[in-house]
């Protein structure tokens, strides 16, 4: 961490508590006590009126003056907040997350109760290394500058690109960057795991009129509504997804569930994975499609 995201951190955990000691911030930041005392002669020079304690329980406090309000937030709003960053740490793996965390938790009162939800993402491997292509569009979304990239469509055709990067976005499981592509003149969607060699342009772009517009526009895939019989086993998945209204009595054995699923491969794959637990009984054509899927997967097989 930098010297001043590292000053920045101490002002806002001092901020809400009343005494730090200087081991607790050298644990804190991962620096020597020496660094930390250092860091609070800069501060007092700064005119940031921070005060010493000595003794067994002393540390560094701040004027009460100086602190914020704490009614701005209650203890239940920031143990809220600390649920969802838990979360995305697990989903960005990042150091950033996890400082912001640390400032949030100085902020909650030690007599709050901890844990009352907890947040569980699978630790997939690969996660690792979208990190840094994570890290690159995100520095170049600040910058506001261009990035080139080797993508690999769903095909397997490799194109190079140059973007105008505008929004991060997280679905389901996987990570997408929105921006307008050059080659293509046109707003689009690329999968970070799709790309190769990528790289940050020293040059700058101005960003588009209604970059911020189309950058919330999210893709919605042409939908068809089935229905499916589903075995008791797997309603839960379905109760999760679509609600307990798509979800109807239908024998001792299955329930019928009414859905809706992209018309096209993405469905295909989903329905697939329920196995012998999911007939689709309606429309007949797509039943039709969804039987020549399972049976060109059985070849590869044959």
């Amino acid at each position: 961490m930098e010297k001043v995201e590292r000053l920045i951190s101490i002002i806002m955990i001092l901020l809400k508590k009343d005494i730090v000691s200087t081991k607790e911030f050298a644990q804190l930041f991962n620096v020597s006590k020496r660094t930390i005392i250092r860091d609070m002669e800069t501060l007092s020079l700064s005119n940031i009126p921070i005060y010493s304690v000595h003794g067994v329980n002393g540390g560094y406090g701040i004027m009460d003056e100086y602190k914020v309000d704490k009614r701005l937030l209650s203890s239940a709003d920031l143990e809220n907040i600390l649920t969802a960053l838990g979360g995305l740490e697990q989903i960005l793996i990042s150091e950033e997350v996890e400082v912001t965390i640390k400032k949030i938790e100085s902020m909650v009162s030690p007599m709050s109760p901890k844990g009352s939800i907890h947040l569980s993402f699978y630790d997939w491997e690969g996660r690792s290394e979208i990190r840094q292509i994570l890290k690159t569009c995100q520095e170049a979304i600040i910058a506001r500058r261009y990035i080139s990239f080797d993508y690999i469509d769903k095909n397997g055709m490799t194109s190079n690109r140059m973007v105008e990067p505008y929004q991060l976005h997280f679905s389901e499981m996987s990570w997408y960057l929105k921006g307008f592509c050059l080659h293509r003149q046109g707003y689009r969607t690329f999968k970070l795991s799709r790309m190769d060699d990528l790289r940050m342009d020293e040059e700058t772009f101005n960003p588009r009129e209604d970059a911020l517009e189309q950058a919330e526009a999210g893709y919605q895939p042409q939908l068809v509504a089935i229905k499916a019989l589903i075995s008791p086993g797997i309603k839960d998945h379905f109760i999760e997804r679509y609600g307990r209204k798509s979800i109807e009595d239908y024998n001792s054995e299955y329930f019928l569930a009414t859905i809706y699923v992209p018309e096209d491969s993405i469905g295909f794959q989903f329905l697939a994975s329920f196995g012998t637990n999911l007939q689709i009984v309606e429309p007949e054509s797509y039943v039709k499609e969804f039987r020549n899927y399972l049976l060109k997967m059985v070849d590869r097989y044959s």
